[in-house]
């Protein structure tokens, strides 16, 4: 991964996030993270990083702690297999343990958190088996929406996707993890908006956290990137056709493409 810059790591109690986690939405692309001290591994360069206490505004604060334990998560400070110490992180993100346990419990009915006797709360791992099937459940659910939005999108929207592509491509571009994450958040926001199918936002957003640890090596990696921006080249160009066959195939290509770079990562 030298083709990905690296900073230096500032100390843990820098509060380089306050901003961003009070208003961070309850999403896992959420281009905002958390790290467990001393236990932070960069997959890539990223703009900012370090912790800082959580306040309550508006939405309630465990959407926001479950909010920035997914990016941690997805961003690969949180590892799979990584356990979850409460004192530690009620300290680091300045929240009682009723609102923190809250959190964790509902990460771990989603699958993301696993309980085990002898190590407690950790990071749950994805087996090679369950990476595969977690890609190809992708491949159809982002070739389905692909579909609807042809269907279903006036012409605005789809110059708006169009828009949206040239900023994906330029973040695949920049080589950083934390962007790359935030600008394909939108880019499927869009699709999802437009195919009026917010449902199938969410699953892709539960399947993706599923293989986060992953897509981070994957996505950093410049031939993947290089791969993507030729395949989201491709995808966006059926779809402002209405091509619905050959959008439906690009993005199940465009989803092939990232099960193997990703898969890659892991022995079968």
């Amino acid at each position: 991964m030298n083709d990905v810059t690296r900073r230096k790591e500032p100390g843990v109690d820098q509060p380089a996030l306050d901003d961003q986690l009070a208003s961070a939405p309850a999403d896992p692309f959420s281009s905002t993270a958390v790290v467990v001290r001393g236990k932070a591994k960069k997959p890539a360069k990223l703009a900012n990083k370090g912790l800082a206490p959580l306040h309550q505004q508006a939405a309630p604060l465990r959407n926001k702690i479950i909010t920035a334990l997914r990016s941690a998560i997805e961003l690969g400070y949180l590892e799979p297999g990584q356990r979850l110490v409460e004192m530690d992180l009620c300290e680091q993100l300045s929240v009682s343990r009723t609102s923190l346990r809250e959190a964790l419990r509902e990460l771990q009915s989603e699958g993301i958190l696993e309980h085990s006797s002898n190590r407690g709360l950790s990071v749950s791992a994805v087996s090679a088996e369950d990476a595969k099937n977690i890609y190809r459940l992708r491949s159809v659910i982002e070739a389905l929406i692909v579909e609807q939005f042809i269907e279903k999108a006036s012409d605005a929207q789809i110059n708006e996707l169009v828009k949206a592509s040239e900023n994906l491509k330029n973040a695949y571009r920049t080589g950083v993890l934390e962007e790359i994450l935030s600008v394909k958040h939108k880019f499927y926001d869009h699709i999802c908006s437009g195919a009026e199918n917010p449902i199938a936002f969410d699953m892709i957003s539960r399947l993706v956290l599923r293989t986060s640890s992953l897509r981070a090596r994957s996505l950093v990696r410049k031939e993947r990137q290089v791969e993507s921006i030729n395949e989201i080249t491709l995808l966006v160009e059926t779809i402002r056709r209405r091509d619905v066959d050959a959008a439906r195939k690009a993005a199940i290509a465009h989803v092939n493409g990232a099960a193997k770079s990703a898969l890659g990562a892991i022995k079968t």
